[in-house]
């Protein structure tokens, strides 16, 4: 089970994930801690558990192609290892559950990953654009004024 850590380049911000990678499935449980909030998160294939300690939690069905949690990281990387976007391939378009943080509002996003070179990906939503640096696996380095990996 790799675990990967990130710290914030636009504000205060750490998080760490458990990841657990079973052939094409992929598992996690982590914790993002902002200025003024800890987050604490389990996905699951189909399910996305989340709680803000102290405030919130919520279970998020997938009613989408993937999940996309607000300030994570970890969560881009899913559809690019599902589909190896990391080592090309052509642009593909998904549709995203996508949580909000602190405040775990859902909704859904329409999001663009587009293979630029062997780990490197862009990344498009709504008007939005990042080029995500990844590892060999599929997970993302650093995430352009965003958050960087430490491990």
């Amino acid at each position: 089970m790799p675990t990967l850590v990130w710290h914030g380049l636009d504000e205060p911000r750490m998080e760490i994930a458990y990841v657990e990678v079973d052939g094409g499935d992929l598992r996690a449980r982590g914790t993002q801690i902002g200025v003024a909030y800890e987050l604490r998160y389990e996905l699951s294939e189909s399910l996305l558990a989340l709680e803000v300690v102290g405030e919130v939690t919520r279970e998020v069905p997938l009613d989408a192609d993937f999940f996309d949690l607000g300030s994570s990281p970890l969560f881009n990387s899913l559809p690019v290892r599902r589909d190896g976007l990391h080592r090309g391939g052509s642009p593909r378009d998904y549709r995203m559950t996508w949580v909000s943080v602190p405040d775990l509002a859902v909704t859904t996003a329409e999001q663009r990953y587009e293979p630029l070179a062997p780990g490197l990906v862009r990344f498009r939503s709504e008007g939005f654009t990042a080029d995500l640096e990844l590892d060999d696996d599929g997970f993302v380095v650093r995430y352009p004024d965003l958050a960087e990996r430490v491990s």
